[in-house]
């Protein structure tokens, strides 16, 4: 394929919504791995269902469960729901562009804002929680690590069942394969920046 033809495919999947783009990069990332769709789910704990729905676009995916199919197919969350190209060394992305990935009952988001094409996964997310919002996330690959940074308002950080408050200005450093979780623990919304490293799974040959 030409590199106009990648950037019009990139085109394309740009007018189109974020499911229907996931599903067609999970089914492409699938197929590339001679995997059926029950081998996935296997490898994945994501039901054959689910599956389906994603991959027909059908369905509103949890962060959870794209980063589970993520894992699962060795590949990055941001190669599954990214707009940008990795062509280049300077990859720039504006506000209008990004799509919120989860949304909290109290106006809270989570966008991933940044991604770096490396050998493992890097990702840079935009975080707001309302008052009393929770978000607790699965362990993810073995040797995973987080950067915090509270932009805004008062974070309470809960890892492997220790917490940790954090108000502006405060950051923190920590493992993110073990169970973890952001909270809310202020009146006001709360802001934060979050960069996950996860190293990828080495395939031998």
């Amino acid at each position: 394929m030409t590199d106009d033809a990648v950037q019009n495919a990139s085109d394309q999947e740009g007018t189109d919504p974020v499911p229907q783009v996931v599903g067609r990069r999970v089914r492409a990332a699938r197929t590339a791995k001679s995997w059926t769709l029950d081998r996935l789910a296997e490898q994945s704990g994501v039901s054959r269902r689910m599956i389906v729905n994603v991959e027909a676009g059908s369905s509103n995916a949890s962060i959870a469960i794209l980063l589970r199919l993520a894992r699962a197919l060795n590949i990055s969350l941001a190669e599954l729901v990214s707009d940008t190209s990795p062509a280049h060394d300077v990859t720039v992305s504006t506000a209008d562009t990004r799509t919120p990935l989860w949304h909290g009952r109290a106006g809270g988001s989570a966008v991933l804002t940044a991604s770096a094409d490396t050998p493992d996964m890097l990702e840079l997310w935009d975080w707001t929680l309302g008052p009393d919002e929770v978000y607790d996330s699965e362990p993810h690959r073995a040797g995973t690590r987080e950067l915090l940074h509270v932009l805004t308002g008062h974070v309470r950080l809960t890892i492997d069942g220790h917490t940790h408050d954090l108000r502006t200005g405060a950051a923190a450093s920590f493992p993110g394969d073990v169970p973890h979780g952001y909270a809310n623990a202020g009146r006001r919304p709360a802001r934060f920046s979050l960069t996950v490293f996860e190293p990828r799974t080495r395939v031998r040959p």
